[in-house]
């Protein structure tokens, strides 16, 4: 039953990527023509909704709280905990606005993921080239000052089940660098729901996003490690603690 319904999930995944592309590639037109504001927000509504109509057809309860935490507009990091592919999903449908993340740079190579990648505000970021990642950065802070949210998962890789890991050294230099608001955000429940076996296992979901860690005023040396451990303690704790409005 479980195989049978991750096969009857994953093709209207594949045949939404497949289907949308004519959207995209007008998505892309448009933000060459200097309308790249509109553009993104059009494109982060369709995903947004294909996000939430997977949630629903996967069974899954998903409980969401702090949503009121998540500024409208400005220049933003949401700083997130990560443990399955099923996340991407989560923050979708429920951030609430346009933002773009960093996907390592093996993903440039899968056709249309891509695309859909740097449509929806994403970058490719070589680890192992210092320089390009260097430049990465710098292109994820020009957006941040230019009003721009990116979500940020300071762990450096999924946990698959392993709890919280330790947030990467100078993991939130996208924020300090620009001088960005972090807000919190807590994933928990879909590691077993899917990356557990990677059958579709639905269960419940919390999601929780908490009160906004302002960086702008931080003296230099709160910048890295006490701003790292700050903002986990943050994320642990929600963690820990129940949600509610149930979605």
């Amino acid at each position: 039953m479980a195989f049978l319904k991750t096969v009857l999930i994953f093709v209207p995944v594949v045949g939404a990527v497949v289907v949308l592309v004519p959207f995209g590639v007008l998505v892309f037109i448009l933000s060459c023509a200097g309308l790249r504001k509109p553009a993104l927000n059009g494109m982060y509504r369709i995903a947004r909704g294909w996000a939430r109509l997977l949630i629903r057809l996967s069974g899954c309860t998903v409980t969401v709280t702090g949503q009121e935490h998540i500024p409208p507009q400005g220049g933003l990091c949401i700083v997130s905990n990560h443990g399955s592919i099923y996340d991407v999903l989560l923050a979708l449908a429920y951030i609430g606005r346009p933002f773009g993340f960093i996907a390592k740079k093996e993903l440039a190579y899968i056709p249309l993921l891509n695309m859909w990648i740097y449509l929806l505000g994403g970058f490719f970021i070589d680890r192992k080239n210092i320089r390009s990642a260097v430049k990465t950065i710098n292109r994820g802070v020009g957006r941040i000052k230019a009003g721009d949210a990116i979500i940020i998962f300071p762990e450096g890789h999924r946990s698959r089940g392993q709890g919280l890991l330790p947030f990467r050294p100078g993991a939130l230099k996208l924020a300090t660098q620009a001088g960005a608001p972090i807000v919190p955000m807590a994933l928990s429940g879909s590691y077993e729901v899917f990356e557990k076996d990677y059958l579709l296992r639905p269960g419940p979901i919390r999601v929780c996003f908490g009160a906004p860690v302002f960086t702008a005023d931080l003296p230099p040396q709160d910048r890295k490690q006490a701003l790292a451990d700050r903002v986990r303690g943050i994320i642990a704790g929600m963690l820990e603690t129940p949600g509610a409005a149930q979605l």
